[in-house]
């Protein structure tokens, strides 16, 4: 499914922010959140060395993504991180620098649980429906950790760690020294090159997807360490146990969860290499969508359900709390049947039928 440009404001778009999870209306509360963010990748206009040291002209052309936030909302972290995203007709390219004193890590068997390390971390969703997702994890050493998830945990998908992504480039540079304690670091760079044909195994077709966007999140984990035998550790209380990490993300969960792939920054790509070249507005159907995962995720939570769904007598369907986007009005309905609940709406902007299945994929059908 191509991803298509739609002129939406970013004075829609921070309109939005304000208002969508503020307004209570037909028994649902909603907390002030604010959307996904989006980042424009422009096209590399070099060969690409993966070096970890960022000096092709093309990394100069391209900007910065906004400071990580914690994950949970706005709180500022402790050590700074940013990336960047270019592609070419092979590759789709990161760069992440990442702010850190104290740079150390331990694990070096590929496909180990990398986060128990401080680590940085991929998230893709080509098409934007939830399931079939990658997630690419890699700490100081340069060891990584790439699986394949057919569906989020919510859903109770399969967990494909023996999955590699073939042809992978990846090179880690250290601003100082790796776990010597005795000086303070500025920090550690990430370089890495994903093949778009390993990439594309989750994607609706073969294609380089020029003009076209991918739902993709970062995230860094932070822990806070004790030195052990001039040692490097994890701290832990005075039970034993280790302290809770650091989750610090480009775009915020709201939740201590990046298994949430609606959330998800948005990333577009360029045919050009200046981000001036192109105006990438999110689409509006992409606001329904958040909502229906909204009305999808309170579902979900049997114990605290917010959200008041009624039915009229003699329908098949019920009907939940409707919105206003940019001064349409969209009503989401729910349908029970043998293989569980569909949460969908008609999108007052495309005459699509929007729709959110029992196991949390989204589809979206022309309405003919």
């Amino acid at each position: 499914m191509r991803r298509k440009m739609a002129k939406v404001s970013l004075g829609k778009l921070r309109v939005f922010s304000v208002l969508f999870l503020m307004a209570c209306h037909g028994g649902i509360a909603l907390m002030a959140q604010s959307g996904p963010k989006k980042y424009i990748a422009i096209m590399a206009s070099e060969p690409m060395d993966i070096d970890g040291k960022m000096e092709e002209h093309t990394w100069a052309l391209a900007s910065w993504s906004d400071d990580f936030i914690d994950i949970e909302g706005d709180k500022i972290p402790g050590f700074k991180t940013n990336v960047k995203m270019v592609w070419d007709s092979d590759y789709l390219y990161f760069f992440a620098r990442l702010e850190e004193p104290h740079v150390w890590a331990t694990l070096k068997q590929r496909d180990t649980v990398i986060f128990y390390d401080n680590d940085f971390e991929i998230f893709i969703d080509p098409d934007g429906d939830t399931h079939n997702y990658m997630e690419f994890e890699i700490n100081a050493f340069n060891t990584v950790w790439d699986l394949f998830l057919t569906k989020p945990y919510r859903n109770h998908g399969k967990v494909l760690n023996n999955w590699d992504i073939q042809g992978l480039k990846t090179a880690v540079h250290v601003r100082g020294t790796l776990n010597e304690a005795a000086d303070v670091d500025d920090g550690w760079n990430v370089e890495i090159a994903f093949p778009w044909k390993v990439l594309n195994e989750a994607n609706g077709h073969n294609n380089v997807p020029k003009g076209e966007f991918w739902r993709i999140g970062f995230s860094r984990v932070n822990w806070e360490y004790d030195l052990i035998n001039n040692r490097y550790r994890r701290k832990k209380d005075k039970e034993g146990k280790f302290l809770p990490e650091f989750n610090w993300v480009w775009s915020p969960q709201w939740v201590i969860n990046m298994h949430e792939p609606e959330k998800w920054g948005y990333v577009y790509f360029s045919g050009g290499d200046s981000e001036t070249d192109v105006d990438f507005e999110i689409p509006e159907d992409e606001y329904v969508k958040w909502y229906l995962y909204e009305l999808y995720r309170d579902r979900q939570n049997e114990k605290s359900r917010k959200v008041i769904w009624k039915k009229k007598k003699g329908e098949v369907v019920s009907e939940g709390p409707s919105k206003v986007f940019f001064g349409k009005t969209v009503r989401p309905l729910l349908e029970k049947c043998e293989t569980g609940i569909t949460i969908f709406a008609e999108s007052p902007f495309t005459g699509h039928k929007l729709v959110i299945q029992e196991d949390g994929k989204f589809k979206s059908y022309a309405i003919k």
